[in-house]
C-alpha cells in the first residue's frame, strides 16, 4: 500500500481500484478490501461513479510508516512467535523467554523507525532518484521513464 499511496500523490486525478490491482498483481476487491482500512483512519477518499477512484484524505508529511501498518496490517508485526505459550517442556520454557525479549526489542526498534518515517520522506526519495532512472531509461510503475 505504500507503493500505491505514493503513486497516488503523484496523480492529479482519482486512481481507481482496477488500476491499483494491476499494480500490485492482484484483484480490485483485494484493493478495496485494504483500502477500506487506509479510508476508515483517514488516510483516503473514495469516490464512486464514472471519473471516480480513490485519493489521498492528508499531507504525505501527516503519514508514518506506523500509521499505514496500523491501518492495513495485522497487530503483530512479526510472523514469527511460539506454537505453545505456556509449555511444560522447561528447554521450551527457556527457549521461549529467550525469544520473546529478543522480539520484543526487535519490535520496539522498528516501531520506533516505521514511526519516524513519513511518506513525505519516501516521496522526497523517490523524486531523487527519477534523474538517475530517466538517464538510465528504467522503466516506472507506470511504463514511462519519467
Amino acid at each position: 500500500m505504500l507503493h500505491v499511496l505514493l503513486h497516488m500523490a503523484e496523480e492529479s486525478q482519482p486512481i481507481t481500484s482496477e488500476r491499483v490491482a494491476a499494480m500490485l498483481g492482484t484483484n480490485a476487491a483485494v484493493v478495496r478490501r485494504t483500502m477500506a482500512g487506509l479510508r476508515s483512519a483517514g488516510y483516503v477518499h473514495s469516490v464512486k461513479g464514472h471519473g471516480g477512484g480513490w485519493t489521498l484524505a492528508r499531507d504525505l508529511s501527516q503519514i508514518t510508516l506506523l500509521d499505514i501498518h496500523r491501518a492495513v496490517g495485522t497487530e503483530r508485526l512479526f510472523a514469527i512467535g511460539f506454537d505453545n505459550d505456556n509449555p511444560d517442556c522447561l528447554v521450551e520454557r527457556a527457549v521461549n523467554g529467550s525469544m520473546s525479549e529478543a522480539l520484543r526489542q526487535a519490535e520496539a526498534i522498528l516501531i520506533e523507525r516505521l514511526q519516524s518515517v513519513t511518506l513525505a520522506a519516501l516521496s522526497r526519495e523517490f523524486r531523487q532518484r527519477l534523474p538517475a532512472a530517466a538517464s538510465a531509461h528504467e522503466p516506472t510503475e507506470r511504463g514511462t521513464n519519467s
